[in-house]
């Protein structure tokens, strides 16, 4: 009778054990990226009575939790910084007061005051830094670019521009384009174009600033042919800006493609001459406005200027066995043995998921199922109470068979 009390409490035992998991999953429903657990019952040894047929069991204890990392709902934010993992992966965050490494699924992350990515606990997330020339860097915490970005000088342009086939000896068109030198600053150069006979124009620049070539005194030619398609120049032509604040400007004009056919934005048809797009590839310095991050990870700039430039990729960490992570609250776990070396890569590649940007993964705790689960645990804390009195009742008339 003894044996059937320690049975009892240790199903006691177990159900307490049980309902605590059941009520820190029902706790944390709202928690970003948290991974529900179950209790994982298992029989105490057996206690044989002569043959090994008649074994009697010596009741039950928990022989651990298992989580689910079964992935949660996603929740759009109006943070461009809050990140989810659509998929396999992991976060990587590290401490910079003792370089510990956490992995976590909770992404609600910002960029603090020295221009870090960090968590709401300061930890630092992981990534891989990217150069203006496109070069990937080593991993280490991703760092908001310098608040202004580098002008670029422009060194090509393009125009559309028909030149009238029909216009008289002497007759002129000009327009103007705007390009940048080395510092930023704006130059606008007048391009003159003046008719020398049917299907010929000759052509020379006036700078705002500094001095020009073609220039007035020696200008260049632009012909067509019947079809007013380009003849000449033969090749794309060479500009050059003398006299600024920047370094000196070597532009080229592209009309031609590589093949060295016209690209058709230079014609001598019919019609008031006119020009209708242009382009040119330099600017000038612009403040930072704003980031953007795509699904696989990388951060790009955005500044005042119109420009784009990308500075960094979020690193992710991949496990043989997620189930084998320990836990190290808030949202954090380390690897162990049970869980295997992380696998560091970037999103969206090596069987790790995409990132969702301005999103969060909520807690994957279904309610429904936990409260089933709390009845069925405290049904069973009931009825193991029950065995502790009936196995008393029992022992009390066993007592009182001798009064």
């Amino acid at each position: 009778m003894i044996g059937s009390l320690y049975s009892g409490i240790s199903g006691l035992k177990s159900q307490t054990s049980a309902m605590a998991v059941i009520g820190d999953n029902i706790a944390n429903v709202n928690t970003t990226g948290f991974k529900t657990s179950r209790v994982e019952f298992a029989n105490v040894f057996n206690a044989t009575l002569g043959q090994s047929r008649m074994q009697i069991g010596r009741g039950v204890m928990m022989s651990g939790t298992a989580a689910n990392w079964n992935a949660g709902t996603m929740e759009t934010t109006n943070t461009v910084t809050d990140l989810a993992i659509n998929g396999q992966g992991m976060f990587i965050v590290r401490d910079p007061a003792n370089d510990g490494q956490f992995y976590t699924r909770a992404g609600q992350f910002e960029f603090d005051a020295d221009n870090q990515l960090v968590n709401a606990d300061g930890l630092q997330v992981q990534g891989y830094a990217i150069d203006a020339n496109g070069n990937v860097g080593a991993l280490n915490t991703v760092t908001l670019p310098n608040g202004i970005s580098t002008p670029s000088a422009t060194t090509d342009l393009t125009m559309g521009v028909n030149l009238d086939s029909g216009a008289a000896i002497g007759d002129t068109y000009d327009t103007t384009i705007s390009v940048f030198d080395s510092l930023g600053n704006s130059v606008e150069l007048n391009f003159n174009f003046e008719n020398t006979g049917p299907g010929a124009w000759e052509w020379y620049i006036s700078p705002s600033v500094g001095a020009a070539t073609p220039a007035m005194a020696a200008p260049a030619t632009i012909t067509f042919d019947a079809t007013g398609a380009l003849v000449l120049p033969a090749a794309n032509p060479a500009i050059a800006v003398t006299g600024l604040d920047g370094n000196d400007l070597a532009i080229t004009w592209t009309l031609r493609d590589a093949a060295g056919a016209s690209d058709g934005s230079v014609t001598g048809y019919a019609g008031t001459s006119v020009k209708t797009s242009q382009t040119q590839d330099g600017y000038p310095s612009g403040m930072l406005q704003g980031i953007s991050v795509d699904e696989d990870g990388i951060f790009t700039a955005l500044y005042s200027n119109g420009t784009m430039s990308p500075f960094a990729q979020i690193a992710v960490a991949d496990f043989a066995s997620y189930a084998g992570l320990a836990k190290q609250g808030s949202n954090l776990f380390t690897s162990s043995l049970a869980s295997g070396q992380p696998v560091i890569t970037v999103p969206n590649t090596a069987g790790v998921g995409a990132i969702a940007p301005s999103s969060l993964e909520m807690s994957n705790v279904d309610l429904a199922q936990e409260f089933v689960a709390l009845i069925t645990t405290q049904r069973a804390f009931q009825a193991n109470s029950k065995v502790i009195t009936t196995s008393d009742e029992v022992l009390a008339e066993l007592i009182n068979i001798k009064r």
